[in-house]
């Protein structure tokens, strides 16, 4: 084959960018807002972006193509039905765009995700003709599962669940089996339906494996809908973004922050978030901050739990660090940070009391506590709280916890009824996040740091989930 994929992926965000390429000409499909990976890639390869195309206007990042095609020159291909507020060459079903001698695309209208949503094949020229490489699926047809239909909003879920089986049909129907998918979504993303089942697939993979392809039109609506828990709060704001059209980015440091202006910003009710791992934070961290982990996908919780134009201020210990920060939140349109600070605790704090510590339990701890046995230095737990999402809790949860997913923690912190609190999730981080937003408000908490799948062994008692 002489065309060469490669991917680009934000594992924080759970999608991936591509850029194909003969070895000359090269087109980019769905990038980021952070370009400068996709400029470097291309330089490495020596190949010039000549077209860069969106399969959709996305919900879950600030889209980079409009800066991506202002710098480089490339036409930028957006789909004529979409209204947008900037230049673009408006593309639709049947469209055919050559891109050198040896590539060219295919446009297929494959609503389902959105009402507007575009498929790009890639063909190559094989033996006097075009022969198709694969297919640049968006948030349509993906590994196992395909994109979302409820993010226009519940009244449009069910015809879009319609209008997706029937593209992924039209997929299967016009592509070989052998013929590669190239998704955007499905790696973590809450675009996607569900994950994704393998780390690359075909047509004929996905003839066999996806259940678009194997249901019928109703079964497949009605399973997927059902199975669709929430997404997150900054979404809303993605589409708008990504129609007007999204300014460069400004990945610049920002402004450092001694501890009395920390202590000041925290006495105002901005964020202050300590990008550190979540066993550092607990050992000690500056009282009024919120633990969202560089190890986890820190931007989608914290774009969805913080109110839009909350100041942020980023701790970590490390420049490099905040700038890996200044990244992630520039993809979701936290453009720039109000301050940062980098070192350790004890430097962030403007008086010893100011720090503070949390304290750590596994299941088996709980297990014991639970029946009366409750270890050292621990208080008996009054209260068990899984702030795991919906379709994790329906999944399995411990007898008696109370559940209010992350999300929804923030305006539902009078819920927890009084008493010491253990809380958990699927591994520990959004359980430490959980447990900084309740220290904050005046609780006494324990971060029960521990996988969710090793609770029952651990001897604690599940839910009947009858």
């Amino acid at each position: 084959m002489s065309v060469e994929v490669s991917v680009i992926a934000t594992s924080s965000l759970g999608d991936r960018s591509y850029l194909a390429s003969d070895g000359q000409a090269a087109i980019v499909v769905d990038p980021q807002r952070d370009i400068d990976r996709i400029l470097y890639l291309a330089g490495a390869k020596g190949v010039r972006i000549t077209h860069v195309v969106e399969t959709h206007v996305h919900n879950d990042y600030v889209s980079g193509g409009l800066e991506l095609a202002r710098i480089t020159g490339a036409r930028y291909l957006v789909a004529a039905a979409d209204e947008v507020g900037f230049d673009r060459l408006p593309v639709a079903d049947g469209d055919v765009l050559p891109v050198s001698d040896t590539l060219r695309l295919r446009v297929v209208a494959t609503p389902g995700h959105t009402f507007h949503h575009l498929s790009y094949v890639l063909d190559e020229a094989a033996d006097g003709g075009w022969q198709p490489a694969g297919v640049f699926t968006g948030g349509s047809l993906l590994f196992g599962t395909t994109g979302r239909t409820d993010l226009l909003g519940q009244e449009h879920a069910h015809e879009l669940a319609h209008h997706q089986h029937a593209s992924a049909r039209r997929l299967a129907d016009l592509l070989p089996d052998g013929a590669q998918v190239w998704p955007t979504h499905g790696f973590g993303s809450f675009c996607s339906a569900s994950q994704a089942d393998a780390p690359d697939s075909t047509i004929g993979r996905e003839k066999r494996a996806n259940p678009v392809l194997r249901l019928a039109a109703d079964e497949f609506a009605t399973e997927t809908l059902a199975g669709l828990d929430a997404y997150p709060a900054y979404y809303a704001h993605m589409g708008v973004a990504n129609t007007a059209g999204p300014a460069p980015v400004d990945l610049t440091p920002v402004t450092r922050a001694d501890a009395d202006q920390l202590r000041e910003r925290i006495a105002a009710g901005e964020w202050v978030v300590d990008l550190r791992h979540r066993k550092a934070y607990a050992a000690s961290h500056v009282a009024g901050t919120v633990s969202l982990g560089l190890d986890g996908p820190m931007s989608t919780w914290l774009g969805w739990l913080i109110d839009r134009g909350t100041p942020v201020t980023l701790l970590a210990e490390t420049p490099e660090q905040v700038a890996d920060a200044q990244r992630e939140l520039v993809r979701i349109g936290i453009d720039r940070p109000a301050a940062q600070a980098t070192g350790a605790a004890e430097q962030w704090a403007a008086e010893p009391g100011q720090l503070r510590e949390l304290r750590l339990a596994d299941f088996p701890a709980l297990a014991a506590a639970r029946t009366g046995n409750t270890p050292a230095g621990l208080p008996t737990p009054d209260v068990v709280l899984d702030v795991r999402m919906t379709n994790e809790w329906r999944s399995g949860h411990v007898e008696n916890a109370l559940h209010i997913p992350l999300p929804d923690l923030p305006r539902r912190l009078a819920d927890v009824p009084a008493g010491a609190v253990w809380v958990h999730c699927g591994s520990g981080y959004r359980a430490t996040a959980a447990a900084s937003l309740l220290a904050n408000a005046g609780r006494e908490v324990v971060v029960i740091d521990d996988r969710f799948d090793r609770a029952e062994a651990a001897g604690v008692a599940m839910a009947d989930n009858a």
